[in-house]
């Protein structure tokens, strides 16, 4: 008897929520670089996350939350904020952070890098190097 599908072995869906389809292609696919799967529902814009497919939700008005709601692990932080930066995306700096460090990197006590930065919408995301 084969094995029940279990929620741990099957591929998953992220979602973020947008309000407008012209800025949420600007930033994911031109900025981000998000290749974009599917454009035509009235619902969601779907992006490709290496793999993992993304929803980019239209939710009309909403309030964003303070607080990361999607993220990569990068190999390389410095570099990936960089490209980034290039393509006018800005990084979000917070209370206790170096603020010499001109690409805004926290570092973890741990060691793990990470950077935040908004969407279009006020959703923050950040970028992660362990």
């Amino acid at each position: 008897m084969p094995n029940p599908t279990t929620l741990a072995t099957t591929p998953h869906v992220a979602f973020v929520p947008i309000a407008d389809k012209d800025k949420a292609l600007a930033f994911y696919r031109d900025q981000l670089g998000l290749t974009l799967i599917e454009d035509q529902s009235p619902f969601a814009l779907i992006f490709d996350l290496n793999g993992t497919m993304l929803r980019a939700t239209f939710v009309g008005d909403f309030k964003p939350h303070p607080f990361t709601i999607l993220g990569w692990r990068v190999p390389d932080i410095e570099s990936t904020c960089r490209e980034l930066s290039a393509k006018g995306v800005p990084f979000n700096r917070y209370p206790g952070m170096n603020d010499s460090d001109p690409l805004a990197i926290w570092t973890a006590p741990g060691g793990t890098k990470v950077a935040w930065f908004t969407d279009s919408f006020g959703n923050v995301l950040s970028l992660q190097q362990d």
